[in-house]
């Protein structure tokens, strides 16, 4: 068990190798410094006041919105991974506010409807020939990472000056946590040394943005047990097949015998998630001083550092698989994404017939595959499904 950090709270000033507003690599439309907000917190303060993440609210987690109030939808799940983030940040003197703005922004080119929609979208999009024959094949298709830093580049319309929200280079770096060799070769040609130059020199991204990537797999796998449990799809029995979830059972019940139902639910998750943050910490610790790292340059040229221990990762590896065979697998979850993937590819085939139906911002130029394919990963799943039925489509969902 990892042993809870004695000095938490008052962690002090940002490590040497963390990422300092003052240092930041800047933005790619240079603006005056806003008086009394580092360059970080003006990064969160746009993602949070982006039509993108108001729309989270709307977006399927793991079960559809109009299946129940208290399910986690997207924009739930990137508060818990920015509460996750920070207080593992504030430990290891990491920049606290750009793991906020990570966090808060690393979805918002989600589908609507969750991975079932975004695998739709990209099969849509590779079953189209681009306009342009120079495009390689992995380039034309769909990938919510990519359309996360699409959204804050290019797709909000919020400011005069420029398109996007024009976020600086490392909270963009950490959105952009997946880049295939072909996307990376585009987005390095549109902007050399820039957030697509990492994948092909083979570099690591910041210690902020990887804390954002393990603090987004330690929230939903967590809060998709809270879920799981909630919608009577997981029972408490079946959850004691896994070892890290049975563990923490066990020690809550040897806290409070009397302990039931979703309070022993709710407790045993907390001691998981608790144990899971301090592993993060003394693990990265050590990775950290091992390496020898002193500046954020330094860490771009070292293997990822922010870990859990083996122990930990082989336990959570098991949890993962655990809610993959029996939750996001479960043949009720798989009739709605069957469903859900059926309302997105017939709304690409219905905008790419009647373009007229697109509004005015989304039909004017580029290819009109990508243009269609933007619209559509922009709705949440009730206006997904209003404009199925609107456009014609057979009603899918009650």
């Amino acid at each position: 068990m990892a042993t809870r950090p004695p000095t938490a709270r008052d962690a002090g000033p940002l490590a040497p190798y963390a990422c300092a507003p003052a240092r930041s690599r800047g933005r790619r439309i240079p603006e005056p410094e806003a008086p009394t907000r580092t360059a970080f917190q003006r990064d969160r303060d746009r993602v949070i006041h982006s039509t993108a993440f108001r729309r989270l609210v709307y977006k399927t987690q793991v079960f559809l919105n109009h299946e129940g109030d208290l399910f986690r939808t997207r924009l739930t799940h990137s508060l818990e991974v920015a509460q996750l983030g920070r207080s593992i940040a504030r430990s290891l003197r990491l920049n606290e506010d750009l793991v906020e703005a990570i966090a808060l922004a690393h979805d918002l080119g989600h589908t609507p409807f969750g991975h079932a929609g975004q695998d739709a979208l990209h099969a849509c999009m590779r079953s189209v020939s681009p306009r342009d024959g120079r495009l390689e094949a992995d380039s034309w298709g769909f990938e919510h990472n990519l359309q996360s830093l699409r959204v804050v580049d290019q797709l909000e319309e919020r400011y005069p000056a420029f398109d996007g929200l024009n976020l600086c280079f490392e909270t963009r770096e950490g959105i952009l946590k997946h880049c295939s060799r072909a996307n990376a070769e585009r987005l390095e040609a549109q902007e050399p040394g820039g957030v697509g130059a990492r994948f092909l020199r083979g570099e690591s991204p910041s210690l902020e943005a990887q804390l954002c990537n393990l603090a987004d797999e330690i929230a939903y796998n967590a809060h998709d047990i809270d879920d799981g449990v909630r919608s009577g799809l997981l029972r408490l029995e079946q959850l004691d097949e896994v070892p890290l979830f049975a563990h923490y059972r066990r020690l809550a019940l040897a806290a409070h015998p009397a302990l039931a139902g979703r309070r022993l639910l709710f407790e045993t998750i907390r001691l998981m998630l608790s144990d899971q943050v301090y592993d993060v910490i003394d693990t990265t610790r050590g990775r950290i001083a091992d390496s020898g790292v002193a500046s954020p340059d330094d860490v771009r040229c070292s293997p990822p550092l922010v870990c859990f221990s083996p122990s930990m990762r082989e336990r959570s590896q098991t949890l993962k698989t655990f809610l993959l065979h029996n939750l996001y697998r479960h043949p009720q979850v798989v009739e709605t994404t069957d469903r859900a993937r059926q309302v997105v590819a017939d709304l690409f085939q219905l905008y790419l017939t009647r373009p007229h139906e697109l509004p005015d911002a989304h039909s004017r130029g580029g290819h009109p595959a990508r243009s269609v394919a933007d619209y559509i990963a922009g709705m949440t799943d009730r206006f997904a499904i209003r404009e199925h039925q609107r456009l014609g489509g057979a009603p899918l969902f009650p």
